[in-house]
C-alpha cells in the first residue's frame, strides 16, 4: 500500500490569522465539525494563550470532535505549554505543538538569544510538552533560512527528549520547490533519530509556491503536510490543503502516496470556510472556484460534452461539486429542494430546511431559474449567520437624482421594536447610518463588498461587510435579489457579532 501522507489542518489557527478572518468560538466548533467529516488527520484548533477566546475555542473542540488529533500551539515558554496542556485536556486523542525560531536574523532581531539557547528553549519545551501528552509536534520556525548544520542540531536534541513529529516550516515562503526538497533530503538523512519521527512541512505561499514546495516535500521524504482550507493565512497564506488532495489523488502515477480523507466534502469545507470568515473564493481558484469547471470556449464545450477527460482532469463529484446541475424554479416541490440541499452537501435539520424552503420559494417567486450558488447564498443567509440580538424588519430607501437619499430602517430586539431615519451622501451610507443609530455602540467600517451570485440583473446579490473595533474585525454577510436589502442585512449581522464579542447590550 503506498505511504499515508498525512494532512494537519491549521485553518483555525493559521487560517484565522488572516486580515479580518477572526472566528467566534461556535464558527470555529462548525468547522472543526466539517474538517472532521473531511477525515483530515490533525487539526489545529488555535493557539491557546493567546486569547480567552481561543482557549476557549480549543477546549470546546478538545471537548466535542471526535476522529481527527485535535492540535493546540504554544511557543516554547512554560506558561503557552502549560495553557495549551489545559485545553487539550479533555481530548480523546491530544498533540501540543511547540515552536521557537532557529534562524539567524530570528535569533537575534525577535528573539535576542543565542543559538544555544534557543536549543535549550527547544529542549526543555519538548520536555514539559510530554508531560500533557505523548504526541509532541516541534516546529523550527524559520527554517529554511536558518543554517542546515544548527537546524539538524536542535532536531536531533528535541528528538532525544520526546518529540514525534518534526516540522520543518518556510515561515516567510522563501524557498524554491528544489531547495526545499534538497533540505528535507538532507534533515531526513542527518539527524539521528529522525526514522522513528514524522517529517513535516508548513510552507507559506509568498513566492506562489506553498503546494509546490510541499509536494517537494513529500517527494523527499516528509511524510505531513500542513495547510488551510482555500490556502488562507498570514499574508499570501498557506498551502491550500484541498490542492494538495487533489493533486496527490489525481497524479498517482507521479507521486506515490495516498490520504485518507472522503474529497467529496472538499467543496462543502471550502464554502463553510469562506462564509464564516469572509473571505472570498477567487473565481478561478483551483478545486473550489466558481470557475474550476466552467466552460466557455466553443472548442472546449464540445470537448466536454463528447467526453469529460479532454478538458475535465478531475471529475467535479470528486470534490462534491454536482456534474449535472438542477435549476429550481417556483414550481419546483419541497422534494426538489430537498434533493437539491443534499445534492449540495449540506446535512440540515427539519427546521432548518422549512426555513430554508421558506426562503427559496419568496426567491423562486421573484426569479426565473435558482442556481446552486442561489441555494449556497440562502443557506449562508438564513442557517449559518450567527445568533440575532437585533434583527432586521424592514428597510425603506428614498434615493434618485435630484433627491436626498434618505434611509428608514425598523430593528427588533426580543419584544421591542426600533424605528431610525437617516441622510446620506447615498442609498448605503444612508441605511448604514439609520442602522448605526439603532446600535448605538462605536465602530468603524472597513470594508464592503457587493458580489452577484449569478450573472443575471434578477439574480441573488451578496454583500459583505466588516467593521472593526478596539482592533478586532467582524464581518456580516448579507444575500437579497434587493442589494440595498442585502446589504443591510450584512452589516446588522456584523454588528451583532461585535455587540457577542464586546458584551454589551445595544440600545
Amino acid at each position: 500500500m503506498p505511504d499515508k501522507v498525512y494532512l494537519f489542518d491549521t485553518t483555525l489557527r493559521d487560517g484565522e490569522q488572516s486580515p479580518g478572518a477572526s472566528l467566534y468560538p461556535e464558527e470555529k466548533l462548525q468547522i472543526a465539525q466539517q474538517l472532521a467529516r473531511l477525515g483530515v488527520d490533525v487539526i489545529e484548533a488555535g493557539f491557546p494563550i493567546s486569547s480567552r477566546g481561543d482557549f476557549e475555542a480549543v477546549k470546546q473542540i478538545a471537548e466535542m470532535i471526535e476522529g481527527p488529533i485535535i492540535c493546540g500551539l504554544a511557543r516554547a515558554k512554560e506558561e503557552d505549554i502549560k495553557v495549551a496542556g489545559e485545553a487539550l485536556r479533555l481530548a480523546k486523542r491530544k498533540r501540543i505543538h511547540t515552536f521557537i525560531a532557529t534562524s539567524e536574523i530570528h535569533m537575534k532581531k525577535k528573539l535576542e538569544m543565542t543559538p544555544q539557547e534557543v536549543k535549550k528553549a527547544a529542549i526543555e519545551a519538548v520536555k514539559l510538552a510530554r508531560e500533557f501528552t505523548d504526541d509532541v509536534e516541534f516546529s523550527a520556525e524559520d527554517a529554511t533560512r536558518s543554517d542546515v548544520d544548527f537546524l539538524c542540531e536542535v532536531f536531533e536534541a528535541v528528538l532525544e527528549v520526546g518529540a514525534t513529529t518534526i516540522n520543518i516550516p518556510d515561515t516567510v515562503g522563501y524557498a524554491l520547490p528544489w531547495e526545499f526538497g534538497e533540505l528535507v533530503r538532507k534533515i531526513k538523512e542527518n539527524v539521528r533519530g529522525i526514522d522513528k519521527a514524522i517529517i513535516s512541512v508548513h510552507c507559506h505561499n509568498d513566492l506562489g509556491l506553498a503546494v509546490a514546495n510541499s509536494l517537494s516535500a513529500l517527494m523527499n521524504g516528509a511524510r505531513q503536510v500542513e495547510g488551510t482550507i482555500n490556502g488562507i493565512g498570514e499574508r499570501a497564506g498557506n498551502a491550500a490543503l484541498e490542492e494538495v488532495i487533489m493533486t496527490i489523488v489525481t497524479r498517482k502515477d507521479a507521486i506515490p502516496f495516498r490520504v485518507d480523507v472522503d474529497t467529496t466534502q472538499i467543496y462543502r469545507t471550502s464554502r463553510l470556510v469562506s462564509d464564516l470568515t469572509g473571505l472570498p473564493i477567487q473565481p478561478n481558484k483551483a478545486i473550489v472556484g466558481d470557475n474550476a469547471f466552467a466552460h466557455e470556449a466553443g472548442i472546449h464545450v464540445h470537448g466536454v460534452m463528447k467526453d469529460r477527460r479532454t478538458y475535465e482532469i478531475i471529475d467535479p463529484r470528486q470534490v462534491g461539486i454536482p456534474q449535472s446541475r438542477i435549476v429550481l424554479g417556483k414550481h419546483s416541490g419541497r422534494h426538489a429542494f430537498e434533493e437539491k440541499i443534499r445534492e449540495l452537501g449540506y446535512e440540515l435539520s427539519r427546521e432548518e430546511l422549512a426555513r430554508a424552503y421558506v426562503r427559496f420559494k419568496e426567491i423562486a417567486d421573484r426569479k426565473k431559474g435558482i442556481t446552486d450558488r442561489d441555494i449556497e447564498a440562502i443557506i449562508s443567509d438564513e442557517i449559518f449567520a450567527p445568533p440575532e440580538t437585533f434583527r432586521l424588519d424592514y428597510v425603506q430607501v428614498t434615493s434618485g437624482s435630484g433627491l436626498l437619499p434618505t434611509a428608514t430602517v425598523r430593528l427588533t430586539k426580543e419584544e421591542s421594536s426600533f424605528v431610525e431615519s437617516a441622510v446620506g451622501v447615498g442609498p448605503v451610507d444612508a441605511i448604514y447610518k439609520a442602522i448605526a443609530k439603532v446600535f448605538s455602540i462605536p465602530h468603524q467600517l472597513v470594508d464592503f463588498r457587493v458580489e452577484s451570485i449569478t450573472g443575471e440583473t434578477e439574480a441573488l446579490g451578496e454583500v459583505t461587510v466588516r467593521v472593526e473595533k478596539d482592533g478586532r474585525i467582524h464581518s456580516g454577510k448579507g444575500a437579497s435579489q434587493d442589494i440595498l436589502e442585502a446589504a443591510a442585512k450584512a452589516y446588522v449581522q456584523a454588528l451583532n457579532k461585535l455587540l457577542a464579542f464586546s458584551g454589551k447590550e445595544g440600545r
